[in-house]
């Protein structure tokens, strides 16, 4: 293996160890999103550059914003307004931040100056269409549970974030 992979996977099982640990819901959002973007890391280095660009695309982006909007449903007024101002010292970024830091030196890095170890350079380049194909033919049962999953984790969150209105 190479030091890409390593350096990645120590990134990922530190902020996903801070997902776990963190009380504040935004620090530990962000540490989320710095996990699964070393997870991309981590299959680049291994030679699957596609599946690095779908778990940025699909993990990093679309779910880190559903998790946003949760966070959103439960605006609670005016001390919803004191909390936001305390997410957004810099104390809450330094940590995320780091990591991401590390992450984009490592793959730039490993980018621009092709490291000999690289084993982009061995694997087989599996496309679109070989995927597409393997998720929607024999893995589509498995496709189908975890859109199922989701689909039952946004009604959940919105059921949670529901508040009845009452007139006075």
């Amino acid at each position: 293996m190479n030091i890409t992979f390593y350096i990645a996977s120590a990134v990922a099982t530190i902020s996903t160890i801070k997902v776990i640990t963190e009380f504040n819901a935004i620090r530990a959002l962000l540490y989320l999103i710095v996990s699964l973007l070393s997870v991309a890391v981590v299959f680049f280095s291994l030679g699957a550059p596609f599946a690095a660009a779908i778990e940025v695309i699909t993990y990093a982006g679309a779910i880190m914003v559903l998790f946003v909007f949760v966070i959103m449903m439960f605006n609670l007024g005016p001390i919803s307004v004191n909390q936001e101002r305390e997410w957004l010292k810099p104390e809450t970024w330094i940590g995320p931040l780091i990591l991401a830091f590390i992450l984009f030196f490592e793959l730039t890095y490993t980018i621009f100056f092709n490291l000999p170890d690289l084993t982009l350079n061995q694997a087989q380049i599996v496309g679109p269409k070989a995927i597409g194909a393997a998720l929607f033919g024999p893995y589509a049962i498995g496709v189908e549970l975890a859109s199922m999953l989701l689909l039952s984790s946004l009604i959940g969150a919105y059921h949670l974030g529901y508040r009845t209105v009452t007139s006075k």
